[in-house]
């Protein structure tokens, strides 16, 4: 058997594109507690500067400017919400069953609590909260999605805890 040598790289950031730059941020600010590292500023599409070139590299030639803000959580996992004045503004097809990125994972203890907030603010809950181990432990779980439509989903616990005993074994 082969040993990887190589370290395990740590998560930086995530990239969410919504429709309001501005609501997002009160959004994952208020309810996520998420610090805001940056305020929604616009980006504009000039070959001159390093971020207008960076960006043209990333979207190509078909964009003026758009609005970013960068956001984190508590343990500086970055968030960075995109908004372009002429992407589509409709929440987007859920079909995990496709290649691409299907959901991010937040880890609360108050479970209950953080989707019944997301719910107030005109997010969704997907699903009833479910337990990994009904009995025996307290890892649980819930699908929810932001009020653009973005699913996402609740751990109570950490991911090692969650699935060091093999969720999947019984």
């Amino acid at each position: 058997m082969d040993t990887n040598k190589d370290y395990p790289k740590s998560f930086s950031h995530i990239g969410i594109t919504v429709p309001n730059i501005e609501a997002a941020v009160k959004f994952y600010s208020e309810v996520m507690g998420w610090y805001v590292i940056m305020p929604p500023s616009k980006v504009k599409k000039e070959a001159d500067t390093a971020i207008g070139q960076m960006c043209i590299d990333v979207f190509g030639e078909d964009w003026e400017e758009f609005e970013i803000a960068h956001m984190s959580t508590s343990d500086g996992v970055g968030v960075e919400l995109f908004s372009f004045p002429h992407g589509v503004k409709e929440t987007p097809e859920f079909n995990p069953f496709n290649t691409g990125l299907f959901h991010f994972c937040i880890q609360d203890p108050n479970i209950e609590e953080l989707v019944a907030k997301i719910v107030d603010y005109g997010g969704k809950q997907r699903m009833p909260i479910r337990s990994y181990y009904p009995n025996e432990k307290p890892y649980r779980m819930c699908y929810v999605e932001d009020p653009f439509g973005i699913v996402f989903e609740i751990y109570t616990h950490s991911y090692e805890l969650t699935y060091s005993s093999g969720a999947y074994a019984k």
